[in-house]
């Protein structure tokens, strides 16, 4: 340049930086649980009629080198916003994540969401403070995460890390490179059931689902499998017929889905079934036998003491006979003596 005063600086170091130097900016695989994402559309639908965003911060774990961070949780953080300015309430950011972690000391502070997809002046200067030393995610890099929530269009989420970059220092606190990183929406067998039947709701009317009994999701389940194969099989004949075009990557992930299935004959699937049943109904017999013995020798117990308490009684009535007998046979004995001495 002919003004060597001015320069441009981008800086990207490739691995986790120690303390006192640049922060990492290394790629990231990010994984976002479900609660997180439900959180955050919460949160957007319970703002001011006048806030375009808002925004909060995110919470989870992060592997040892810094490369894999897992979004857990999230909180809501107040925020103002105008055209010329921004207010985050800091304090409040402080004092919920001091909270927050001595609730959850497994959970550290990896960055914050916002629930728009444009990034500005106002992105750059709250990724900078999230991402600063000391109540920050230093050194490693803050995560952001964006959610649009526009009415009637689908939910689209956008991860990015930044790299610090600014003609000047004085600019270099509202500006940076967002870079966006890899992520995944992961959810285990619980999560998937509960989305799935959060999704029921959506064609109804009154958006309300009722839980289902065991045996509905069963039968759900396997309707959902019957379903699959169906088009599966439908695919494969299509392709062997010449009527749909073939593809090679498709081909291969159901060839090794099918080889992780063990090949049974559907008689050992039909007596394995059998065997099974009979197994449950065993269990069930024995249950409501050992049921049954524990209320008997409760009650047996119970008896015991009601019939040693009525023999102690049946004693006193004895010795009160006997103590009559007695009294009888003295006056017996006195009437005696009186005629003897007439």
């Amino acid at each position: 340049m002919a003004d060597t005063d001015s320069f441009l600086h981008l800086a990207r170091p490739l691995g986790p930086a120690p303390v006192g130097a640049q922060p990492s900016t290394a790629p990231l695989s990010v994984v976002i649980q479900p609660q997180a994402v439900f959180s955050i559309l919460d949160h957007s639908l319970r703002r001011n009629q006048d806030q375009e965003r808002v925004i909060g911060t995110l919470l989870g774990v992060r592997s040892e080198d810094g490369t894999e961070v897992e979004i857990r949780n999230c909180y809501a953080v107040p925020h103002t916003e105008t055209a010329e300015q921004v207010e985050v309430d800091m304090d409040y950011q402080k004092q919920m994540l001091a909270l927050h972690l001595r609730a959850n000391p497994r959970e550290v502070l990896v960055g914050w969401y916002a629930t728009s997809a444009e990034l500005n002046t106002f992105s750059a200067l709250i990724q900078n403070f999230y991402g600063q030393q000391g109540d920050g995610t230093w050194p490693h890099p803050a995560v952001h995460l964006t959610v649009s929530t526009v009415p009637g269009k689908e939910i689209e989420a956008r991860t990015y890390i930044s790299a610090p970059i600014g003609v000047t220092a004085e600019r270099a606190a509202d500006s940076c490179l967002f870079i966006p990183v890899p992520y995944e929406i992961k959810y285990g067998e619980a999560d998937k059931s509960g989305l799935e039947l959060i999704a029921g709701a959506k064609d109804r009317e009154d958006r309300t689902q009722g839980m289902l009994t065991d045996i509905e999701a069963l039968e759900r389940a396997i309707e959902q499998v019957l379903e699959m194969l169906e088009r599966v099989s439908n695919y494969v004949s299509n392709v062997l017929d010449e009527e749909t075009e073939p593809s090679s990557a498709l081909g291969q992930f159901l060839l090794n889905a099918l080889s992780l299935a063990p090949k049974v004959n559907p008689e050992d699937i039909e007596r394995d079934f059998n065997n099974h049943i009979q197994d449950v109904l065993v269990v069930a017999y024995l249950s409501n036998t050992i049921r049954t013995q524990i209320d008997l020798s409760n009650r047996l117990a119970t008896a015991a003491l009601t019939l040693g308490t009525g023999d102690a009684l049946g004693g006193d009535d004895k010795q009160k006979g006997g103590d009559r007998r007695q009294n009888k046979g003295n006056r017996g004995q006195n009437n005696r003596n009186q005629q003897q001495e007439a």
